[in-house]
């Protein structure tokens, strides 16, 4: 419980009341809460009535623990806009996250009315009215959801950034605004703002756009409390975490987002036949081309006609340093001198492994005996030479 200088951190509970449930769903298979025989007026324990504003994807929470998947719950106080911190009724905050899976809500919970009298229970730390059983009771008038936390997108592709708002059937308000902004690295941008009324009062819908191709469709923000936002040919300093801020009225509710560029790498050798000569060592160049992001594995392979499996040389060569390009993509070469060793028919594989590959990506060159006609070559040049030396001597 967070949220003001007379707070720490401490635990918390929270229970929700009226929970929608599939109708091929047995109620047998799912715990009940129980609240204390006894009510502690020092236990942090909110009832939510979730009936008015339907949690999307709920079930996700009530199957969480059966799963063995954990749901990360953090609630504070919450002041709405222009409101005293007294101010009846309270606000409070709830942020839920499933660990492995994609789902994330804000809530925003408002205290219900509770007939005061002599025997009320008030909470000891927060001075509110509690139930009979010891529970604040409160009811969700307001969230905020994502369906994804994570997203990787390839480098110029498109994405949609999911975000979207549910409040009361009386609405909190009928103007609402909304605002993407894009932190990385320790800066912050905005993207684009938005600002209509749910009332689709014609005219009413005021567009900024910060980023060239970004939008979010207003049709879907009045009807269906859609706030998404859309961007087109990503580069890589779109790359960052991206945050939704849906504002109604006195009330306001965040998602973040981390969006990931990836770009497969382009690999090659600079050889596409290897003949063998005694005399000479063979470089062998790899090139990693236009991938994204930095971190890459290149390692040498070999399988020679007697193996089952490709080994990996001891030596595996120098490595050129990383280029960087003008869109943000890098480069990098491994530089490998064949040993001598290495016999006729073996091949030589270069592997990359990199996170825009579902599976390492490998290039080869088997390694080949000079031609035997280069042989007699050599040997019918010798015998001409030699011939035209003896007739030149006599």
């Amino acid at each position: 419980m967070g949220g003001g200088a007379s707070f720490r951190r401490t635990p918390a509970t929270l229970v929700f009341r009226d929970v929608a449930v599939a109708s091929d769903e047995s109620l047998e298979t799912l715990t009940p809460f129980v609240p204390p025989s006894v009510p502690d007026l020092d236990l942090l324990l909110f009832e939510a009535k979730v009936s008015s504003v339907e949690i999307p994807n709920a079930d996700l929470l009530l199957h969480a623990d059966c799963n063995e998947q954990e749901v990360m719950c953090e609630i504070s106080s919450y002041s709405p806009r222009g409101s005293r911190e007294s101010s009846d009724p309270a606000y409070f905050m709830a942020s839920l996250n499933v660990e492995g899976i994609e789902f994330s809500t804000v809530l925003i919970l408002q205290t219900l009315t509770v007939e005061k009298d002599h025997s009320t229970l008030i909470h000891n730390k927060l001075g509110l009215p509690l139930s009979q059983s010891g529970t604040l009771l409160t009811e969700v008038i307001f969230l905020v959801f994502s369906h994804i936390k994570s997203v990787s997108v390839p480098l110029r592709g498109d994405v949609l950034l999911n975000c979207g708002f549910k409040q009361l059937q009386i609405p909190l308000s009928q103007e609402v605004a909304i605002e993407w902004r894009l932190q990385h690295r320790g800066k912050g941008r905005r993207v684009l703002d938005m600002k209509t009324r749910l009332d689709d009062a014609e005219g009413s819908t005021v567009v900024h756009a910060e980023r060239r191709g970004s939008s979010v469709d207003a049709a879907k923000v009045v009807g269906e409390g859609n706030a998404s936002l859309t961007l087109s040919k990503l580069k890589v300093l779109d790359e960052g975490t991206y945050i939704c801020t849906v504002s109604l009225g006195l009330f306001h509710a965040q998602q973040v987002i981390r969006l990931h560029i990836i770009q497969p790498p382009h690999v090659s050798l600079s050889k596409e036949k290897l003949v063998l000569k005694s005399e000479t060592r063979q470089t062998l160049s790899c090139h990693c081309n236009n991938y994204y992001p930095l971190d890459v594995q290149m390692e040498w392979l070999s399988l020679s006609l007697t193996d089952t499996e490709p080994a990996v040389f001891p030596d595996q060569g120098s490595l050129s340093s990383h280029r960087h390009h003008g869109d943000g993509t890098f480069s990098l070469s491994s530089h490998f001198t064949v040993p001598p060793s290495v016999s006729p028919g073996t091949k030589i594989t270069c592997r990359v492994s990199h996170t825009a590959l579902d599976a390492p990506l490998s290039v080869s060159v088997v390694v080949e005996s000079p031609e035997p006609d280069s042989y007699m070559w050599v040997l019918g040049f010798l015998i001409i030479t030699v011939l035209f030396f003896y007739q030149v001597m006599r």
